[in-house]
């Protein structure tokens, strides 16, 4: 069964991935959702090239049978000491199956291995699908405080959430 974590794999992404990646979003708000209130759509294939410039950011996808379900980032701040998880996206024809959870967890084990104590997300506050799956891999909301510092200079009034890795 193409959902069961037994034959899901995480692996780092390769370029060669972005043109199945890029057709993922099937509106201009899932597009946004996913690369930021500022996106175009169609996307450009060159957006992952300005995202993987920045040497925090360490993209993956999730697979199985070498077919593509999800992609997701991790964005390792060692001066902070903490991770994000960042622009997850599954293909729309997997959504509804349990991949976008099992790849928070694959984000998660791996974001473990930093031994940083937290790792957090944002997320737009009407992308409920999203809310409702991180909430199901154990995130939570960060406090008032942290929403509110955390919204300083953003876009957009994202919804913050934590989890703690150790």
């Amino acid at each position: 069964m193409l959902n069961s974590e037994s034959t899901l794999q995480l692996r780092r992404y390769s370029a060669q991935d972005a043109a199945t990646i890029l057709t993922w979003p099937q509106s201009i708000a899932e597009a946004r959702w996913w690369a930021g209130p500022q996106t175009r759509w169609p996307l450009p294939l060159e957006v992952f090239q300005r995202w993987h410039a920045d040497s925090d950011v360490q993209p993956y996808v999730l697979s199985s049978q070498n077919i593509l379900l999800g992609y997701g980032e991790l964005w390792v701040d060692a001066a902070e000491q903490e991770v994000e998880l960042a622009r997850l996206i599954v293909a729309p024809q997997h959504r509804g199956q349990g991949i976008g959870l099992a790849l928070v967890r694959l984000l998660l084990d791996t974001a473990r291995r930093t031994e940083y104590p937290r790792a957090f997300l944002r997320v737009f506050p009407d992308n409920h699908g999203a809310i409702a799956c991180y909430l199901r891999a154990g995130f939570t909301p960060v406090s008032p405080a942290e929403q509110q510092t955390f919204n300083q200079g953003q876009p957009v009034t994202y919804h913050w959430m934590s989890y703690a890795l150790d």
